[in-house]
């Protein structure tokens, strides 16, 4: 199998508590496909990647469909979560999966849940 990425956009959030980064969101869009001479089309898929950058000393995982969520505080895991299940709400509600948005449309999604990207200073 081949796989090519094709995209990886980054947002992040700040805790109410602490203004500080306390975890980022990367969205990773790639294509793949079977055999390297297949006459198929290759097929693209995404998925929303969570690292929390705080940490209580627990360990935590949570996936879902298109979505891996890793580390983080309880609090920061939390918010996490819920950020990726806005997101899904909010793509189910336009019949669209991950990896059929735009880059625009998914910024606009994000921010809309709270999201933004990082600085680049």
């Amino acid at each position: 199998m081949r796989t090519e990425i094709i995209g990886i956009n980054a947002f992040s959030t700040s805790s109410i508590c602490s203004p500080t980064l306390t975890w980022l969101l990367c969205v990773l869009t790639f294509r793949y496909m079977a055999k390297s001479n297949s006459k198929k089309p290759a097929k693209k898929k995404a998925i929303l990647l969570g690292v929390g950058l705080d940490s209580d000393g627990h360990k935590r995982v949570t996936t879902g469909p298109n979505f891996a969520l890793v580390g983080g505080s309880e609090e920061t895991h939390e918010v996490m979560t819920e950020k990726v299940i806005k997101i899904n709400e909010k793509l189910s509600a336009k019949g669209k999966q991950l990896e059929d948005v735009s880059r625009e449309e998914f910024d606009d999604i994000a921010h809309s849940v709270g999201l933004h990207r990082p600085n680049r200073n």
